[in-house]
C-alpha cells in the first residue's frame, strides 16, 4: 500500500512523533490513522502520550459568550504552566472549544460522566424503534450497540467532530496543541448555559 506525504503530516499533527515514525506506523497499520496512533502511542513514541502523566496545575478559566446572548460557555482548560496558558495558541484553543461546546451542547467531557439513567433510557428507545420497524430479534442488540456508540461520539465533547474542521475530534485538537506547545494540555470541565 501507497501511504501519502497527507497521511504522514495528518498523523504528524496528531502525535507529534517524527516524520520516518508516522510513515512506519502507518505502513505497519496499512494507512489506517486510528490504528497508528494507537501502535506510537504502544511503542511509546507519541508525544501527547508521554506528556499525558504529567500534572497540569496551570491553565485557564475560559467564557465564550455567542453573539445572540443566549447561550454562553465556561470552560476550565488545564496545562503545566502559567506561561503556556497566557500564550495566543492556548487562549485561541480554548476560544474554539468553548465555541464548539456552545454550538454543539455536549452531555459530558466523556463516556464515562454520561449518567447511567440516560444511557438505559436511550437503549431502551434505541431497542423499541428497532422492534417497531421489524427488525429480527437476534440482530436487535447489535443495532442497539451501535446507536449507543454514536450517541456516545455525538454527545461527548472529547469524541465529537470539531465544529470548525469536521475531519478531526476536539481530542485531536487538544492533541494538536500538546505536540505544538509541548506540555501536558487537559479540558477538566465545563459549563454550558442557555436562556430558557
Amino acid at each position: 500500500m501507497s501511504i501519502t506525504a497527507s497521511q504522514v503530516k495528518e498523523l504528524r499533527t496528531k502525535t507529534g512523533c517524527g516524520m520516518m515514525d508516522c510513515k512506519k506506523a502507518l505502513v505497519k497499520t496499512e494507512g489506517d490513522i486510528e490504528a497508528a496512533i494507537k501502535y506510537l502511542r504502544e511503542k511509546g513514541l507519541s508525544k501527547a502520550a508521554k506528556k499525558a502523566t504529567r500534572e497540569t496545575k496551570e491553565g485557564l478559566v475560559h467564557s465564550y459568550i455567542h453573539s445572540t446572548g443566549k447561550i454562553g460557555v465556561m470552560i476550565e482548560v488545564n496545562c503545566e504552566t502559567d506561561f503556556v496558558a497566557r500564550t495566543d495558541a492556548f487562549i485561541e484553543m480554548c476560544d474554539d472549544i468553548a465555541m464548539h461546546i456552545a454550538a454543539t451542547a455536549p452531555l459530558a467531557l466523556t463516556a464515562d460522566e454520561i449518567d447511567e439513567d440516560i444511557i438505559v433510557s436511550e437503549r431502551e428507545i434505541y431497542r423499541q424503534k428497532a422492534l417497531n420497524d421489524g427488525k429480527p430479534e437476534k440482530i436487535v442488540d447489535k443495532i442497539v450497540d451501535g446507536q449507543i456508540n454514536k450517541f456516545l461520539k455525538e454527545n461527548c465533547l472529547l469524541e465529537q467532530e470539531f465544529v470548525k474542521n469536521p475531519d478531526i475530534r476536539i481530542k485531536d485538537l487538544v492533541n494538536e496543541a500538546v505536540s505544538t506547545l509541548g506540555e501536558n494540555i487537559q479540558i477538566a470541565r465545563f459549563v454550558r448555559y442557555q436562556i430558557g
